[in-house]
């Protein structure tokens, strides 16, 4: 695809240089990447993914003070031009994709295989390092496959183009996925209101449970009770939802507005080059979907209390939605001694 540069009117002399304009997509891009790292990112840099954001944020960073210092130093003075900027970070960024993804389902996957995973600062480094090379590969993809130089169209205007790349592996991802959602979800289109709204109901059992538990001290209404859990559940005589379309539907309800937006702008012809498309809200969409894969695999032998970290997406909801059985937070008993030397269960 083409970018225009800059622009002169032959009849008027009119010159419309559009440096500033790219600059304010980075600003908006970098605002939108921050706002969504800190929004959805629990700031755990044990993870490859999340390690990954952060790049996104410090690159999209570092690209609006170079191609600011461009615009305030103009082509002539600058050491690079606009074209080569922006040239260079399509290519860039549209490297990334494949890479991160493979690296993060093999992180997810590897979670608990070594003892070193389970040492954060181990993990840590090896992300950054990770993270780093993943980087080095993709810049190193730009030299040689990048036409950097500024191409002059005469028609009844002189237009400067500049040659940017679109992420081809967004393109497929995004509309992949829009698809294979829509057509997991059409067969219990009719039952799915129903199921978002016990799934609703469970989440709000489930946050009543967490603040309960989050003072040891004041749950003393459970002291000398046979049975302090709670069946969250209610009696319900309409089928549940099969697991797989379960975790679909929490998949689903959080991100296909999304999916939904970036097929509507490919389906109007609104191309969008790789240093915008690759940005954090496709990272946590990916995230999303790597983690529900994995949680859908251990939740066969694991349940639903892996220790996979915790997404948007809320997958133990979406479990006990498909089982069809109580919210049992991980429980454990302390002795408590009373004064005449009886032991009471206390349900923590």
């Amino acid at each position: 695809m083409l970018a225009v540069m800059e622009q002169w009117d032959m009849d008027t002399g009119c010159h419309i240089d559009k440096t500033a304009m790219y600059l304010l997509l980075m600003i908006l891009k970098l605002v939108l990447d921050a706002l969504v790292f800190y929004l959805c990112c629990q700031k755990l840099y044990t993870l490859f993914l999340n390690m990954c954001s952060l790049s996104l944020v410090l690159f999209d960073l570092l690209l609006v003070i170079f191609m600011a210092t461009v615009w305030i130093l103009g082509t002539e003075k600058s050491l690079v031009s606009p074209c080569f900027v922006l040239a260079n970070a399509s290519a860039a960024y549209g490297a990334l994709p494949l890479p991160m993804m493979f690296l993060g389902f093999l992180d997810y996957c590897l979670q608990d295989a070594s003892p070193c995973n389970q040492r954060p600062f181990c993990k840590l480094v090896g992300n950054a390092i990770l993270t780093l090379l993943v980087w080095i590969l993709a810049i190193t993809y730009t030299f040689g496959h990048v036409q950097s130089e500024r191409v002059e169209l005469d028609n009844a205007k002189v237009v400067l183009v500049c040659k940017v790349d679109m992420s081809t592996v967004i393109k497929y991802f995004v509309s992949g996925l829009f698809m294979a959602v829509i057509c997991m979800m059409l067969p219990f289109c009719s039952m799915i209101p129903r199921w978002v709204k016990e799934a609703d109901r469970i989440s709000e059992a489930r946050e009543e449970e967490e603040k309960k538990r989050s003072d040891l001290f004041t749950l003393t209404n459970c002291i000398e009770e046979k049975n302090c859990e709670k069946n969250y559940l209610e009696d319900t005589n309409w089928p549940r939802p099969p697991l797989w379309f379960s975790l679909t539907l929490g998949f689903g309800l959080f991100w296909l507005p999304y999916l939904a937006v970036s097929v509507a702008c490919m389906c109007f012809g609104m191309e969008i080059p790789g240093y915008l498309s690759v940005n954090i809200l496709w990272l946590e969409c990916a995230n999303s979907l790597l983690l529900g894969l994995v949680f859908w695999a251990k939740s066969k032998m694991q349940g639903p209390y892996s220790q996979l970290p915790e997404n948007v997406c809320s997958w133990n909801v979406f479990w006990h939605l498909s089982k069809g059985q109580q919210w049992q937070p991980n429980s454990m008993a302390v002795i408590i001694p009373l004064k005449k030397k009886k032991k009471t269960l206390l349900c923590v």
